[in-house]
């Protein structure tokens, strides 16, 4: 047993060493098959060109779905506007609940690269089924007929929603895992490597966009005018060249090993403080439970320094006399290592910067429902040319594209003189102007439909529902500035989830970060069935009824800017309050 224990006591020294000369990563990243990799053969910026293909393919594969989806609904399946609206976003945020399945299998069991590669799959086969729901004649809900417009059939219902519902829980397999993958391949020990990183997440968003802004305007336009068969077609046909980037990049990947389940350690810490509950914690840190060496207990994760916060869950570290004498310390539902509890604190710290992503996402969510419908009654037409509106999402999209370098190349050098930040700025602080931003964007769309309002009723449109004549293209300051508060808040999540989270936890806390996307579509569509219950209630029209004209959209948007604004504020007490992480 002894000679056991030399043995790897002199192969850890060996890795040690390995890793202070600079040859190999000293985040406890390995290759394919399992061994130390070398820093000048592996990750950086030679692994990522597959990841960011595979990324900006996927999503275009996504939005070619998502964008024009209300459209479908409402002209294909005969839905109307409120029920549409709230199919969509019920949709979408399942799409950002799913990821919660991926996560846990990928730090549990499975590694992120293996998730990627079967959650793709299941994607795949589920943009096939809707490409066949909307080709084939029988499964084709039935033209409209002058006014009349049969509903579709219950089996047409089934297999267009099961092929919707296959790509959501594809895409929960992929959108916590990618972000993660991709960052991985960044050596957090190397402060070169560190600075890269975060260019990384810049990039990564770009690549997304890229494939969404191809989604917005030549996929749309095939949707409305060459027909849908070959609209879903054509992101099915992405989806598998997604899947082929992502494989050709496997040798020159950086992986990291699963430190098993993240849930399971969090229920043994507290099962552990419930047991010892009656303890007092010790004063000298330095007397709560870690293991001796240099690596952590939890695979694949290195050790996490104390805090003094929350300071009941030391508890769980607590060395007993009786597991001092028996000298046994192997039963984790007694005893935790301090690495052990500070995750959970790290994920109790996070919670309140987390909550706060919610209504900044029920603010998102408007550009793929309320702002089309507010553009399908707006003049679409430039000369001979109809422009989609949901097209119009394009540019938000080419907002990130215009930010994303901006930041990245000027404002990041610029800001770094200032703050004295590797980045610029910090995840909070970027997160926190990206707030801010959202108020203005939702002003600026109130403010558009007052005035569509305002000639609506002077050109005796109010009891009409046909579009008025005002340009859709007043709608880009809007789109404009949500993409501007994009490139500030969602980069600045996929930062602060990665960097603050745990090493064993990072796709666990990326889901958490989709998560708060799938929470802020619940909620607008929460918002929304409030606001058609109590605005028509005594028969009145209320705000959004499928005659726009006789509503007032611009109530709805001027309610979600007022929730923007307490939201920021409330996000500026909780940044300024947060503590960061110390891994060692």
């Amino acid at each position: 047993m002894g000679s056991v224990d030399e043995e790897r006591s002199l192969l850890e020294a060996e890795l040690d060493r390995a890793e202070n000369s600079g040859l190999y990563t000293g985040d406890g990243s390995v290759d394919f098959n399992g061994n130390p990799v070398l820093k000048q053969n592996t990750g950086n910026w030679k692994a990522c060109p597959f990841i960011l293909g595979n990324e900006c393919c996927e999503r275009l594969a996504y939005y070619g779905i998502a964008t024009n989806l209300v459209s479908y609904l409402t002209k294909k399946l005969h839905e109307g506007n409120a029920s549409a609206a709230r199919n969509v976003t019920t949709w979408q945020g399942t799409c950002y609940v799913t990821p919660l399945i991926g996560a846990v299998l990928a730090d549990a069991y499975w590694g992120r690269y293996w998730t990627i590669a079967a959650f793709s799959t299941i994607y795949f086969i589920g943009m096939c089924t809707l490409t066949l729901s909307a080709s084939i004649p029988a499964l084709k809900p039935a033209e409209c007929v002058g006014s009349i417009c049969p509903s579709a059939t219950p089996a047409q219902y089934v297999v267009f929603f099961f092929g919707l519902y296959l790509i959501a829980l594809g895409t929960g397999g992929i959108k916590p895992c990618v972000s993660s993958f991709g960052a991985d391949q960044f050596d957090d020990t190397d402060p070169k490597e560190r600075v890269k990183k975060g260019s990384f997440f810049n990039w990564f968003y770009l690549s997304i966009n890229i494939g969404a802004l191809i989604s917005s305007s030549l996929l749309v336009w095939i949707q409305d005018n060459a027909g849908w068969g070959l609209g879903f077609g054509i992101p099915a046909l992405f989806m598998g060249l997604a899947i082929g980037s992502f494989f050709s990049g496997t040798s020159l990947y950086r992986f990291q090993r699963p430190g098993g389940s993240p849930i399971t350690r969090m229920c043994q810490v507290l099962v552990a403080v419930f047991h010892k509950r009656n303890l007092k914690v010790p004063e000298d840190s330095s007397l709560l439970y870690e293991t001796g060496d240099n690596h952590s207990a939890i695979e694949g994760s290195r050790k996490l320094e104390h805090s003094e916060e929350l300071k009941c869950l030391d508890k769980a570290a607590i060395v007993t006399n009786a597991e001092t004498k028996s000298g046994d310390f192997s039963n984790p539902w007694r005893l935790c290592t301090v690495t052990q509890v500070e995750e959970l604190k790290i994920l109790i710290r996070m919670f309140p910067i987390w909550a706060t992503g919610i209504v900044f996402s029920a603010v998102y969510a408007q550009m793929s429902t309320m702002f089309v419908e507010q553009g399908m009654m707006m003049d679409t037409k430039i000369g001979s040319f109809t422009i989609p509106p949901a097209s119009l999402s394009s540019f938000d999209v080419i907002s990130v594209i215009f930010w994303v370098p901006i930041y990245d190349k000027i404002i990041v050098p610029i800001a770094r003189k200032f703050t004295r930040k590797e980045r610029g700025f910090s995840e909070l602080q970027r997160m926190g102007i990206g707030l801010f931003i959202s108020v203005l964007c939702m002003s600026a769309a109130a403010l558009l439909e007052i005035k569509r309002l305002q000639l609506a009723k002077e050109l005796d449109l109010v009891d009409k529902q046909v579009a008025v004549p005002i340009n859709i293209l007043w709608q880009i300051p809007q789109y404009f500035l949500l993409g501007a508060a994009e490139v500030c808040t969602f980069i600045g999540q996929l930062e602060f989830f990665y960097d603050q989270s745990p090493d064993a936890m990072r796709s666990l806390c990326s889901a958490l970060s989709l998560l708060t996307t799938s929470l802020g579509n619940y909620l607008s569509s929460f918002i929304l069935t409030l606001v058609i219950y109590f605005t028509t209630k005594g028969g009145q029209i209320g705000w959004i009824p499928d005659n726009l004209n006789e509503g007032h959209l611009d109530y709805f948007f001027w309610l979600l800017a007022g929730l923007s604004f307490l939201n920021m504020l409330i996000y500026t007490l909780c940044a300024a309050k947060y503590k960061q992480k110390k891994a060692s």
